[in-house]
């Protein structure tokens, strides 16, 4: 469906197309919105990243050509007054309180709908930034015309953190499951570790940081290894690499764990892998676990604060292990391994489809 000048205008305001789980969301609701005949804009502080080959065709790309906070701030205004968007979806934390100020000082009509995808207590701030963080979104983000969590734990941590209260904060599910995603997962591996020998692959895939948590993965590999014969690859980048690096390199791990770096289709790995491992401190709803089944990969994954347990249905889907423990990760996957695969039914899995979440944000959003 072309678009069509009689459907109201979308605007997705966000830095640029990282490699991150946000990023391919919004690149999914634009597809959606593009696909019903709405023009969507993706207006960027700077039109760079690995994902901007992935920017569907009828989406119009927005580039402020900016990095700086207040200069990206005053080029949105400018655009708001312009454009004249009939809603502005924004969803990181800095460019959410960036959209809110916009829309009041631009005096536009449009509706602001700001997205908090992860548990916003726990970002690391110093002392003092902390309190500023906590000052501003409690002052500002009730000024949003629509306020949205990715999961039911992160609404209550930003309703505390944030004193705004639960009535409202709606929780829409993250579309991740795709046809294009389907269609992904059946593209072939290079990966030396694939191969005709069998050896079990287990697979993690996310930004190498302190949240993701890969110590404690690559730890718990080895012990898995001493009892039984595996492969590990992590696919992403991060900061965390040289410290990674290290760890594989003192336990000797250098033939058996590959950290491969970025992969724009993680899904074709999902569909090869013998195990998924989701090790994150802390999540939103973390995407990569939710592809992963719809990949048919059965998943292991710490209980973090919040997402996993909602998805795989307190552990019938998946097997559930505390934060931080490798021991526990390392059983787990040989639970899975030795037949103990929990998948969930395909009817459990449409409500992250697009076709299930477009029509909460088209309420949202008023459009």
């Amino acid at each position: 469906m072309q678009n069509d000048s009689s459907h109201p205008r979308l605007a997705i305001f966000f830095h640029d197309l990282g490699v991150g789980g946000a990023e391919r969301v919004m690149l999914q609701l634009a597809r959606g919105f593009s696909d019903l005949g709405h023009p969507v804009d993706l207006v960027m502080g700077r039109a760079e990243g690995p994902l901007l080959s992935e920017v569907p065709g009828r989406a119009r790309v927005i580039n402020l050509d900016v990095g700086n906070p207040l200069t990206m701030f005053l080029k949105l205004i400018q655009y708001l007054r312009t454009e004249k968007p009939n809603a502005l979806l924004s969803p990181f934390e800095v460019t959410s309180v960036i959209a809110i100020l916009a829309k009041r000082i631009s005096r536009v009509s449009a509706r602001v709908v700001i997205r908090i995808s992860v548990h916003i207590s726990k970002n690391k701030r110093t002392r003092w930034k902390k309190i500023v963080e906590k000052l501003v979104v409690s002052k500002v983000y009730p000024l949003a015309d629509g306020i949205v969590t990715v999961s039911r734990g992160a609404a209550q941590d930003l309703s505390v953190y944030a004193s705004i209260s639960p009535a409202r904060i709606r929780v829409i599910n993250n579309p991740v499951i795709s046809e294009q995603l389907l269609q992904a997962a059946q593209q072939p591996v290079q990966h030396p570790f694939f191969n005709a020998d069998e050896v079990p692959v287990i697979l993690g895939v996310g930004r190498l940081t302190e949240q993701k948590d890969f110590s404690t993965l690559i730890r718990a590999f080895d012990i898995l290894r001493k009892r039984i014969p595996a492969r590990l690859i992590i696919l992403g980048d991060g900061e965390e690499r040289p410290a990674l690096e290290s760890l594989i390199r003192s336990s000797g791990l250098q033939d058996l764990v590959d950290l491969f770096g970025f992969e724009l289709n993680p899904f074709a790995f999902m569909k090869k892998a013998s195990v998924f491992v989701l090790s994150s401190k802390w999540e939103g709803l973390p995407g990569v676990l939710i592809q992963a089944l719809a990949c048919d990969c059965p998943v292991v994954s710490t209980d973090c604060l919040s997402g996993p347990s909602e998805i795989l249905k307190n552990g019938q889907y998946g097997h559930l292990v505390p934060v931080g423990d490798a021991q526990a990760i390392a059983s787990a996957i040989e639970s899975v391994l030795s037949g103990d695969v929990r998948h969930p039914p395909k009817s459990w899995l449409e409500q992250y489809q697009i076709d299930s979440v477009i029509p909460q944000y088209k309420d949202l959003l008023g459009i």
